[in-house]
């Protein structure tokens, strides 16, 4: 079994590998069979062995402009007041539609002990107001241990979904479920998780959940038999959040077309996918490469994020094709194909956080990865309720239906490619639907309007 990491990545997770530039790899768990670590950018005075389990990490004592970051370390680093501008959510903010009233569920395990404090800190850095975490803790959490790399490792990743979350939705309440154990494999891990989340939407709890971790679907128990079961057995949250009219998502993954072995070390020689990414009641969250200015406007087109990692995606082995991806069937084939949409994932071009759970490591870092995407997208979801007045539940199907409309806010992404591993070779984006960025990207000011008008209603 492997144990997880979360999904979010600054170098290859192969022993030995090293993570070139300004993002050592915080190993750590991210859900079931976690494809990538986690990514703080430290300005390294040499290359950084990138080795599971190895927590490398030196705190910036402020965020720095794009210039200097490339100076530095050679990768852009962007502020939440950046992607605002990129991803036009100025008026959506200046028409009131902030995320107030609605409520994003953060899902990590172990959580961090300084998740207000430091979102407090990256709120006024930037100049917005600050909101309250409120913690759920699932089962008996253990005592947060800096010293423990798996606790240290979702530290950053709970840093980096809040973070994210409230940078696009900064009236949405936001509710962080901290789950006692790590991933292990679909055997212990992903069934607290699942029991969490399905516990919260039966009590009315959250309108959009956001996951950043994942497990290839080729580890999980059965699978060598054909016998899927194993993965059956977890979706029971999933369809409760479908009846209850509430948005599930997950990261793709930051492996490209390939994902990590089941001893983390490196990569399957094939094309595979990942769960619950691949699950057709949750929507897939890929990821680009921004290239922007310091006022956040684009310099050129959005590519496919693929530099310390890359964006997951592919053929499902497990499910079948859904009936919303029929129109795309001359991409998918018979089979479930990920990811549905994307958001900003590259670590060139990483966004800067702020955190202070590691007293050897207080400050500002620099994340990557597909486990930024999907909270970035849990934002839109939850600025997409308040404008409905109502959940828009699963949107799967709105979100290939939108993307024949030039007017809904969907912007194509047709540069670049997720990547070869092992020899595996990637997906490339193309005009229209792929499997390096699904549909595209999001225009918010016309995409959150139109998503609103096509969602579900529920309350």
């Amino acid at each position: 079994m492997r144990i997880a990491r979360p999904r979010s990545r600054a170098g290859a997770t192969t022993a030995g590998a090293t993570a070139l530039v300004a993002a050592a790899l915080i190993a750590t768990p991210l859900g079931s069979t976690a494809n990538a670590a986690d990514a703080h950018a430290v300005p390294p005075t040499k290359a950084v062995p990138a080795v599971a389990g190895q927590r490398l990490v030196s705190g910036v004592s402020s965020p720095l402009p794009i210039e200097q970051c490339q100076a530095q370390w050679k990768i852009a680093c962007y502020s939440p007041i950046q992607y605002r501008q990129a991803y036009n959510l100025n008026p959506l903010y200046k028409s009131g539609i902030t995320g107030k009233g609605r409520t994003i569920v953060i899902v990590d395990s172990f959580g961090s002990p300084t998740i207000q404090h430091d979102l407090d800190v990256y709120s006024k850095q930037f100049g917005m107001k600050s909101t309250t975490v409120q913690v759920k803790k699932w089962g008996h959490v253990p005592a947060f241990d800096p010293k423990n790399a798996d606790m240290t490792g979702w530290a950053g990743e709970t840093t980096l979904d809040v973070e994210m979350a409230h940078a696009v939705a900064p009236d949405a309440k936001i509710v962080l479920v901290e789950t006692a154990v790590a991933e292990t494999e679909g055997v212990t891990g992903l069934p607290e998780m699942m029991s969490a989340e399905k516990s919260l939407v039966d009590h009315g709890v959250g309108d959009v959940i956001t996951q950043s971790f994942g497990a290839t679907e080729n580890t999980f128990p059965g699978f060598d038999q054909g016998n899927f079961s194993s993965i059956g057995k977890l979706r029971y949250a999933f369809k409760d959040a479908a009846a209850h009219g509430v948005t599930v998502l997950a990261s793709s993954g930051d492996g490209g077309a390939t994902d990590s072995t089941a001893d983390g070390q490196g990569y399957y020689k094939e094309r595979v996918n990942s769960w619950p990414s691949s699950d057709p009641l949750v929507t897939s969250i890929g990821g680009t490469q921004l290239h922007l200015n310091d006022k956040g406007d684009r310099i050129s087109p959005d590519s496919v994020y693929n530099d310390y990692g890359a964006g997951g995606g592919g053929q499902s082995h497990v499910f079948s094709r859904p009936s919303f991806q029929n129109g795309v069937k001359n991409v998918v084939g018979a089979r479930r194909g990920t990811p549905d949409i994307s958001m900003a994932a590259a670590v060139n071009g990483g966004a800067w956080t702020y955190s202070s759970f590691d007293p050897t490591a207080v400050g500002w870092d620099v994340y990557g990865g597909t486990s930024e995407a999907s909270p970035l997208f849990s934002g839109i979801v939850a600025l997409a309720d308040q404008a409905a007045g109502h959940r828009v539940g699963d949107i799967n199907s709105a979100l290939y239906s939108l993307a024949r409309s030039k007017s809904s806010g969907i912007v194509d992404v047709n540069d670049g490619t997720n990547n070869t591993y092992e020899g595996v070779t990637g997906y490339t984006a193309v005009n229209g639907y792929d499997m390096a960025t699904g549909v595209g990207t999001v225009d918010a000011a016309r995409f959150v309007t139109a998503l609103a008008r096509a969602g579900g209603r529920h309350h």
